[in-house]
């Protein structure tokens, strides 16, 4: 999988996280079918790992469909085992070297100049900036004037007008997560798709 190529061109990383493992495969599976070509599983969320083998499943081998919060070694492979075919952290993390490992592209969460610059050593395929809300799109403008090659993905805080913000400074693709898979029951209480 060419992660960086697959972010270029669809601009959207939807992340689908939660309590409800069947919930979850829902959002999975509709964000899928209404277009969405990349999609994150956040290891956060309860049965992830099972979620992601059973989105696999469904959405065939080809389907770009990864895993998020992956913070271990152990996480790496077990996301790779389930079906994974690229790799989110929130921050510099032991999987990012085990992802080179596995063979699975990364995307490697940092915030500051220095944890740019070690994202990017370490081997990121593009740098999830996190969370992008701490320093919304004019950061994103400052980072990119000494980091103009860095692919750069906001993640945290982004909603429909800030992703048309950070999309218009520079970022390759916008990482997208409750604005997405959430919805109101009418009364107030969210609830997954």
């Amino acid at each position: 999988m060419q992660l960086l190529d697959e972010l270029r061109t669809h601009r959207l990383l939807a992340i689908v996280r939660g309590p409800d493992p069947a919930a979850a495969l829902a959002s999975v599976l509709t964000l899928a079918s209404c277009g969405v070509a990349l999609i994150e599983v956040s290891l956060s969320g309860a049965d992830a790992l099972a979620v992601i083998r059973r989105a696999r499943a469904a959405l065939g081998p080809h389907f770009a469909l990864g895993a998020g919060t992956v913070l271990t070694a152990a996480d790496a492979h077990a996301a790779a085992d389930a079906g994974a075919t690229f790799l989110v952290t929130p921050a510099l993390a032991p999987s990012v070297a085990e992802a080179g490992r596995v063979g699975l592209p990364v995307l490697v969460g940092a915030l500051t100049p220095s944890e740019v610059v070690q994202a990017t050593s370490a081997g990121a395929t593009a740098v999830k900036l996190f969370p992008a809300s701490a320093g919304g799109p004019a950061y994103l403008s400052a980072l990119r004037e000494p980091f103009p090659g860095t692919p750069f993905v906001p993640v945290g805080g982004v909603d429909a007008a800030g992703a048309a913000e950070y999309l218009r400074r520079g970022a390759v693709a916008v990482g997208v997560g409750s604005p997405l898979d959430r919805k109101s029951d009418g009364k107030g209480k969210r609830v997954m798709l």
